[in-house]
């Protein structure tokens, strides 16, 4: 429950674990505003929501100030999920930086402006760049191979900037491969959806590299409990923790058990090129976040069937 504060602000809202998070916390009796530009979110992720009266759904970009601020009258808590994705950085990075880096500055700025109690930031895991050692925790080496990486990094260091000069609540989650029902399924998408609705059609995974690359799959309802835990918990004000339930699985393990599920063997994995970038191994200490006490509800074929049935 969340107790302490009357009105939210979700930038991303209308996107994949935006849209998760409103259900949330309108379920939990809070005002909520959710921000999209809709260049990657999508009006059916919110259309449920439209008949709540303490629901606003806005038209914004997060890089325009001027318009962002007027949407922060009386706003207690922001949930920043709002951000370029990985899979569009190499097409065009001056966007990936404005997004990652401008709209994460426009987003402190006037939470500090406006006295909002809490920000929680949605960061990557890219932040890190290929391991030094494993398993990775909160004090790996910070050496992004990617400019989404590099964007992400950015956002994070103005959140603890902010922290430092001004005494903002700032808390920030690195993200893992976060899957789940509203994944989007596109080319640019997440890798479980992609290979779900790959399968669903009756084409073969198409696996960028050898297959051997590992990730630690979060499932999206996990990925909300934390972000209600870290609005809650005074004790994570200007830290930042792996949001990854470590579970360690391979790229090809993942292709077969969604041809598995959906009764596809059959269909033969396809091989292409590495994907400039792509970090071959994800091997994630969670052990700062599991300290709070929170614990990782959904096993990981429990939440691909979940996926997998809403993409049917």
């Amino acid at each position: 429950m969340i107790s302490k504060y009357k009105k939210a602000l979700v930038t991303g809202g209308a996107g994949f674990i935006g849209s998760h998070l409103c259900d949330r916390l309108l379920d939990e009796g809070l005002q909520v505003v959710s921000i999209d530009d809709y260049v990657a979110g999508k009006n059916q992720n919110l259309s449920h929501l439209l008949y709540y009266p303490n629901f606003k759904e806005v038209k914004c970009d997060i890089t325009d100030y001027d318009n962002l601020k007027q949407h922060f009258v009386d706003v207690d808590i922001v949930f920043h999920q709002a951000a370029s994705k990985k899979t569009i950085c190499l097409k065009d990075p001056r966007r990936d930086l404005d997004i990652n880096a401008k709209g994460t500055f426009n987003i402190l700025e006037l939470s500090r402006d406006f006295n909002v109690k809490k920000v929680i930031h949605a960061s990557t895991g890219s932040v890190y760049g290929e391991a030094k050692y494993y398993p990775q925790d909160e004090e790996h080496p910070l050496l992004p191979t990617s400019y989404y990486g590099v964007s992400k990094l950015a956002g994070e260091m103005y959140c603890m900037a902010f922290s430092h000069l001004y005494g903002l609540d700032v808390t920030v989650l690195r993200y893992f491969h976060v899957y789940g029902p509203r994944q989007d399924s596109s080319d640019v998408g997440g890798v479980v959806s992609i290979f779900g609705r790959r399968v669903l059609n009756g084409e073969p995974p198409i696996i960028f590299g050898d297959g051997t690359q590992q990730r630690s799959f979060t499932y999206v309802n996990d990925v909300i409990d934390i972000n209600i835990l870290m609005a809650n918990r005074e004790e994570t004000k200007g830290q930042i923790y792996n949001c990854a339930s470590g579970i360690k699985i391979t790229i090809k393990e993942l292709a077969d058990m969604i041809k598995s599920i959906l009764g596809r063997e059959e269909l033969e994995i396809t091989y292409e090129d590495w994907t400039p970038g792509d970090i071959k191994i994800f091997d994630i200490d969670n052990s700062k976040l599991r300290n709070l006490g929170f614990n990782f509800n959904t096993k990981f074929k429990d939440g691909l069937e979940n996926t997998l049935k809403w993409l049917e």
